[in-house]
């Protein structure tokens, strides 16, 4: 038997077990740059003070459309907005919006810091609605393993006490990719936690599966047929904890934890359908 920080070093390790991800970076950056280079955009717009406190935005073809806020992984310490600009066109093109939120990563930053940066973000969308021409009452947050993390804890955001102009639903949905909604077993994976420093205290306060959604804003969940079994657990607790308001887990047999990326951005796939029928029943 392993001990408790083997074990989940192991099991959180996901780059380890995808031998080919310097490959998936390469071929996200080549997307992603096309994406910005034939595609409409704004870029590095500020939402706060930080550095890191940057979005771009990809506008729709139409006015007043919903708003798909992506927020990116890493283990909360690398990557940025810009390797996942691939992701864009495929809303986009259904009539979408996308902003892509960067944040300062750790361990510059705290998890705690991280949090309140995208707190930061979605109420600087929703304040600047007009500006940029979408509906203020169709955001719905999305993101990928760290980034379903902090897409998962804006749904348990009180956002009028974050700010008293905020609705309670300021989310509308959420999309919530191969995520970590327990922070427990991620302090003693001492690969990452060397960088975040999670104590003992951090984890109730940023572990959204024990806390309740701030309202009825429904979601969907996936995880990839080829990760580790840490990564289906934590898919399981955030949709039984939240089971009232989850809609469907989107089976992916033949993803990991990076290609699960590759479905959302496909026009067609089952997950990015499920997507836009979420998004669209927020009308």
């Amino acid at each position: 038997m392993k001990n408790k920080a083997e074990y989940y070093s192991q099991q959180y390790n996901a780059r380890a077990m995808i031998p080919d991800h310097p490959y998936i970076f390469t071929r996200w950056l080549k997307d992603s740059a096309q994406a910005r280079r034939t595609h409409a955009a704004l870029f590095d717009l500020p939402y706060g003070e930080a550095s890191g406190e940057r979005l771009d935005f990809f506008p729709t073809y139409r006015g007043d459309a919903p708003l798909l806020v992506f927020i990116h992984g890493g283990w909360w310490r690398s990557l940025d907005k810009s390797d996942f600009s691939f992701i864009a066109p495929a809303y986009t093109r259904a009539g979408i919006n996308v902003a892509l939120t960067n944040y300062t990563l750790a361990p510059e930053a705290s998890i705690a810091e991280i949090v309140l940066q995208q707190l930061r973000a979605l109420a600087w969308l929703y304040r600047n609605a007009e500006k940029y021409d979408f509906d203020p009452k169709r955001i719905v947050v999305a993101g990928h393993s760290a980034g379903a993390h902090l897409a998962a804890m804006m749904m348990a955001a009180m956002w009028p006490v974050f700010g008293d102009d905020l609705p309670a639903d300021l989310v509308k949905g959420g999309v919530l990719l191969s995520g970590v909604y327990d922070l427990e077993p991620v302090r003693h994976a001492d690969f990452v936690n060397v960088d975040l420093k999670l104590g003992e205290d951090d984890i109730a306060p940023l572990s959204p599966y024990r806390m309740p959604q701030s309202h009825a804003a429904r979601f969907i969940t996936a995880f990839g047929g080829h990760e580790s079994e840490e990564f289906g657990r934590q898919t399981a607790l955030i949709a039984n904890a939240w089971k009232q308001n989850h809609v469907v887990d989107v089976a992916l047999p033949e993803a990991n934890h990076l290609t699960i990326c590759d479905a959302f951005a496909t026009p067609g796939h089952a997950l990015q359908q499920e997507t836009i029928k979420l998004i669209e029943a927020t009308a």
